[in-house]
């Protein structure tokens, strides 16, 4: 084996890899078996971390970077002048075992660029998977990326083998990937994605009668759109993730900031700045649909088509909707405290319990965790301080910003002193 070579490829093709965000592992719980290597239960990406806080970590690379196609967006595009590689099957089946017996990673992310065709290339991804799992006696995490185009059976197959599957839908809309990827179909993005859901009910139904039945993607398909490479409104692209998470049952959908590549005239300047806290503000919103009870028309509308940069997506809602407010902590529904700018969906569970035995007030919102410098506007509680004061919208975004500070503070300093923002 020549080493040199090996290293030059996975230095390329890690590099390469970087620009796909979505390879989150949480779901999958593959236990091991049989004295085989690795355990998926709690695996997860480079630089995140497990529910039990413990930092995970996964090898994270292209089959090749390599491709038939010329997507303006995308640095493995055919006309870019970029350094090539391949792997073959068996280096990255020895990469991943190498590693992960020197406890470099915990699992393995799997993408490449298409080369030849869409089937050709799912099928080597899928060898790779099988050979780890059957060969090797593997039993880590597995993450395949999807290649739009597939046929419906190599789908299939690539579930058996990986624990999460996923299809980068990369442009938000469908007219936007016509701009930047006209040699692509919107069709061939989301006939896979149809299939793994499919499989996934189908496999979920046949185990609850034959146990024997194997696991097929237990961790589920997440999806990917980038933002800002095309001129796309904020709702444009959270009505998309709403579709997909309703239409295709997606664990995650990630967004991915638009890094700057090229100076192609249907995109952005070359100099111009990775949307980060736009970026930030989608997750924000994604994460109030999941698990705050939102629908997408209260927080994004043709009233409201792009979020606000310097408060967060909840506050902005409650600032709108100041006559619903404020509620009494101690007699609202979880519904409605889910919705109170400042609480936690921990912070509501606690409130819950404890008032089951006491009326609360500050002090014991405090100790429960609540972020009162926000919370205080729109609540009432056992207590006559911090009384409820007429104030604006404008009035209340002001106070809270003045007493607010953000990882994305110091880089948008100078726009920040200007018009007194604060994230």
């Amino acid at each position: 084996m020549n080493y040199d070579r090996i290293k030059e490829k996975l230095e390329i093709l890690a590099d390469a890899a970087k620009y796909d965000v979505s390879c989150s592992s949480s779901g999958s719980n593959r236990k091991n078996k049989n004295n085989g290597l690795g355990d998926s239960s709690g695996m997860g990406i480079c630089h995140s971390y497990s529910e039990d806080g413990r930092c995970i970590s996964l090898l994270k690379i292209l089959l090749t970077n390599h491709c038939i196609y010329d997507c303006a967006y995308c640095v493995t595009r055919r006309t870019n002048d970029i350094k090539r590689a391949a792997f073959k099957v068996q280096e990255v089946v020895d990469l991943t075992i190498n590693f992960y017996r020197r406890n470099y990673i915990e699992g393995l992310f799997l993408s490449s660029g298409i080369f030849k065709n869409a089937d050709y290339t799912m099928e080597r991804l899928i060898k790779v998977a099988k050979k780890l799992r059957e060969e090797e006696n593997f039993n880590g995490y597995i993450h395949l990326k999807s290649i739009p185009g597939a046929s419906d059976e190599l789908m299939r197959e690539a579930g058996l083998y990986a624990d999460r599957l996923s299809v980068n839908i990369e442009v938000p809309t469908v007219s936007g990937l016509k701009l930047l990827a006209p040699e692509k179909k919107h069709e061939d993005f989301t006939k896979p994605m149809e299939k793994v859901k499919n499989e996934i009910i189908q496999f979920k139904q046949e185990k609850k009668f034959l146990k024997s039945t194997p696991k097929y993607a237990p961790a589920g398909q997440s999806t990917q759109m980038i933002v800002g490479a095309t001129g796309e409104s904020d709702r444009d692209i959270m009505y998309s993730a709403n579709y997909y998470y309703k239409q295709y049952n997606m664990k995650r959908v990630y967004y991915s900031g638009y890094v700057p590549i090229s100076t192609d005239p249907r995109l952005p300047s070359i100099t111009s700045q990775v949307p980060m806290l736009r970026e930030n503000r989608l997750y924000q919103t994604d994460w109030l649909l999941r698990f705050y009870g939102f629908d997408i028309r209260e927080l994004l509308n043709n009233h409201h088509p792009n979020l606000d940069l310097d408060i967060d997506p909840k506050l902005s809602w409650a600032l709108r909707n100041q006559h619903l407010f404020p509620i009494n902590i101690n007699l609202a529904d979880k519904t409605m405290l889910a919705r109170v700018p400042g609480l936690g969906m921990r912070s509501v569970h606690k409130i819950i319990q404890a008032r089951k035995y006491r009326n609360l007030n500050w002090e014991h919102l405090k100790a429960i965790g609540v972020a009162l410098n926000r919370a205080k506007y729109f609540i009432v509680c056992n207590s006559r301080l911090w009384e409820k004061k007429d104030w604006t919208a404008d009035q209340i975004k002001s106070k809270i910003l003045k007493t607010s500070s953000g990882k994305f503070r110091k880089d948008y300093s100078s726009q920040l002193n200007l018009f007194e923002h604060a994230v």
